[in-house]
């Protein structure tokens, strides 16, 4: 019987992210961004290395410590939403809230939920759901259930990459406006170079390595 051998998709990537940094990943199809998206987000494991958020290497959590270190320290937003069907916009904003401390202070979470509704130019519709809304609304949702629980880094992985040109820019202008306001840390992979060159600052990558372009 044949062994598999590994797949070695990242290849000694050595990256810091600062407090309140929006950063690009950019590169070819195939080169590991969202690979290293989902490692440092805590959703894929990695055969070896370490993940320090907060001093704290991820992996050496119990699976139910870092579960709670994703819903409380980070926010995801990706390319094809990830809504939930059934609830309606302000349900689905609030709903990582709801799975942090359950359903006590829910009247609080609602008005912290719109709140943030507002924030992305989606409190008109807060009563709808996701099938009733645009694409480019559908990630101003997703962007508002990150920013829910006061993470301290947000993952995006190709936010506009599911959106025609004019709303992928609005999508990047709001992600700069929230890391502005907000100050938590971004770390967006998308293949677009026009919204890689808006981040703060670009790394590339290349064969799952991080590379310096001349």
């Amino acid at each position: 019987m044949e062994t598999e051998t590994p797949l070695e998709v990242l290849k000694g990537v050595d990256l810091s992210i600062e407090p309140g940094e929006f950063v690009s990943l950019v590169g070819p199809s195939g080169a590991g961004k969202s690979t290293l998206l989902h490692i440092l987000g805590g959703l894929d494991t990695p055969t070896q290395g370490q993940v320090l958020l907060d001093s704290e290497d991820i992996y050496q959590m119990t699976d139910q410590r870092r579960s709670l270190v994703r819903n409380t320290k980070i926010g995801f937003v990706f390319q094809f939403y990830h809504l939930l069907p059934e609830f309606n916009a302000l349900e689905n904003v609030i709903l990582p809230s709801l799975i942090k401390q359950g359903c006590s202070g829910k009247k609080d979470l609602e008005r912290k939920g719109f709140a943030l509704l507002q924030k992305v130019g989606m409190d008109k519709r807060a009563l709808h759901k996701p099938k009733q809304l645009s694409g480019g609304e559908q990630q101003r949702l997703a962007i508002a259930r990150a920013l829910i629980n006061d993470p301290k880094i947000i993952f995006c992985d190709e936010p506009t990459g599911n959106l025609d040109s004019k709303a992928g820019e609005n999508i990047m202008a709001l992600l700069l406006q929230l890391n502005h306001d907000h100050g938590q840390a971004v770390v967006m992979v998308t293949h677009d170079d026009h919204l890689a060159r808006q981040a703060k600052r670009s790394v590339h990558m290349q064969d799952g390595k991080l590379i310096n372009l001349p």
